[in-house]
């Protein structure tokens, strides 16, 4: 009789398959992707995450297309790159193009930014098709929740005041994690598969850590500004860690898929804010970093030695998830690769980089500033002429740039001049990947001055001072909610934003 059971499961299992999985993307935000214990760094402790990379398929050779936190974003909803999905920057610039934009349809250009997603779809949309419900938090730039197609959420959105990044979704973290295990013991007990988009504001700035945090750091002889990044990254690691315990005391584990990504790297100064080729860059400090698989007991932990993209994200969840999008994806499944372990056969990935402020709204090229591409160890990176907008770190000049990463994984010694063929079949594979051609490669435009697009000095709130370290000393534990206020420098401008 227990034979013939067997028998029959195993006949259903390979009929219908199995179960679809849980999903959770973590997904931290300003962090380099030196920045962790499991990737060598000699003073940043991220005990939680380095367990998750014991556990998981870790690709330490992971990239984001577009280094920038909205572009970044809507890359791992759409599954497109940014020049597909029209979302390039973080605001419009204050243009002759997008005001013609406006004044033709009636619309704010920051609506007609969201409008994309709309047109393109998103990955919560997909799963719902699936039966998954889905919870948002943290950083969400297009609109409320709903329009994303998540069933849950925390950001109200534009055209709400503060939903520029996520309104009260950047309360999670900081001020506990309550709303994403209330949705997960809730989805658990209905027996509905989820998905969770755990975004926080973390370690992104305000660098306002538990003091215990700083002090750790200080006490490593670390400079008080830069130990308060430090100490962000560590908090960011005790929230993770906090989601992973409620995910294996759960008991879903083996039900659950969780994947790691970050939307951009930073380098801390000790002068406050980033430092050039890091956030924002198409060098490796602001586009690589580690990308992570957990499935227990489906996929085997690995030290991946392969290239692996963001872009990947959508099509390996879709997978995973026994579902389909309305069209193609330039990503790969890697689910059968990562179930496996067989080696995936890809060498080759792209990305791009766009001005900061969107010169026009319907036309990606408009703000094009760089392409590269990455095939084995060889990087090029070429420059264009796009609208820079008001950037502090603007190209310079328009040479190609040819790197050895293995050797030179800083992006040091430019080679293109000693390996001109190397330089022209890299460019090659560009060009097979798309052709800019309003564009000039090899030139740079000039960088504009005075306030940034959007942002008249006249409106703007008299600033505040951030509030002091009065967080719990462990926020993900805490069954509080508290009101705060967040003074944060996001690309060298100020914005207060207030939560009721």
């Amino acid at each position: 009789m227990k034979k013939a059971f067997l028998l029959i499961h195993l006949f259903f299992v390979l009929i219908c398959g199995a179960k679809t999985p849980n999903i959770v993307l973590i997904l931290s935000d300003d962090q380099s992707y030196t920045d962790y214990g499991f990737m060598g760094h000699p003073h940043i402790e991220t005990p939680h995450l380095d367990q998750l990379a014991s556990e998981s398929a870790l690709f330490r050779r992971g990239y984001v297309p577009t280094a920038l936190c909205r572009p970044a974003l809507a890359t791992l909803a759409t599954g497109l790159y940014s020049h597909q999905n029209k979302i390039t920057g973080n605001n419009p610039a204050n243009t002759p193009e997008n005001l013609a934009h406006a004044k033709r349809t009636g619309k704010d250009p920051k609506e007609l930014i969201i409008s994309n997603i709309d047109k393109h779809g998103c990955l919560p949309h997909w799963l719902g098709n699936k039966g998954y419900v889905s919870h948002q938090s943290g950083k969400w730039w297009e609109g409320p929740y709903q329009r994303g197609g998540f069933t849950e959420g925390m950001t109200r959105g534009y055209p709400k005041p503060g939903g520029r990044h996520g309104d009260d979704g950047l309360k999670i973290g900081r001020g506990g994690m309550e709303p994403v295990f209330d949705f997960i013991d809730r989805s658990v007990k209905q027996e509905k598969p989820f998905f969770v988009w755990y975004a926080p504001f973390l370690p992104h700035t305000p660098h306002n850590p538990p003091e215990r945090l700083h002090k750790k750091y200080l006490a490593k002889g670390v400079q008080s500004r830069v130990a308060q990044y430090y100490a962000m990254c560590e908090w960011f690691d005790e929230t993770c860690g906090a989601l992973m315990n409620h995910i294996d005391q759960a008991g879903i584990a083996e039900d659950t898929l969780v994947i790691y990504v970050t939307d951009n790297g930073w380098v801390q100064t000790e002068q406050g804010g980033y430092g050039p080729r890091s956030k924002r860059s198409p060098y490796e400090g602001g586009t690589r970093n580690p990308i992570m698989f957990r499935w227990k007991g489906t996929i085997p932990p690995a030290d991946r030695t392969e290239l692996c993209s963001s872009l990947d994200f959508v099509p390996t969840v879709l997978a995973a998830a026994g579902t389909k999008g309305p069209h193609d994806f330039p990503g790969l499944n890697l689910l059968p690769q990562l179930k496996s372990g067989k080696k995936i056969k890809r060498d080759t990935l792209f990305g791009e980089s766009f001005a900061h402020d969107i010169a026009d709204v319907k036309n990606p090229q408009a703000s094009l500033l760089h392409r590269w591409v990455i095939k084995g160890h060889d990087k090029l990176l070429l420059t264009y002429d796009g609208a820079p907008g008001k950037m502090k770190y603007a190209p310079e000049d328009g040479k190609p740039q040819l790197f050895d990463l293995k050797k030179d994984p800083t992006e040091k010694n430019n080679l293109a001049t000693k390996n001109p063929k190397r330089v022209k079949e890299l460019s090659a594979l560009l060009d097979e990947w798309y052709v800019p051609e309003q564009r000039t490669m090899g030139k740079v435009s000039p960088v504009t001055t005075g306030p940034k697009a959007g942002n008249n000095p006249k409106k703007r709130q008299k600033r505040k001072e951030a509030p002091a370290n009065k967080q719990s000393a462990n926020p993900a534990e805490s069954k509080q909610r508290p009101n705060f206020l967040l003074l944060y420098a996001d690309d060298q401008r100020d914005h207060t934003l207030s939560f009721p």
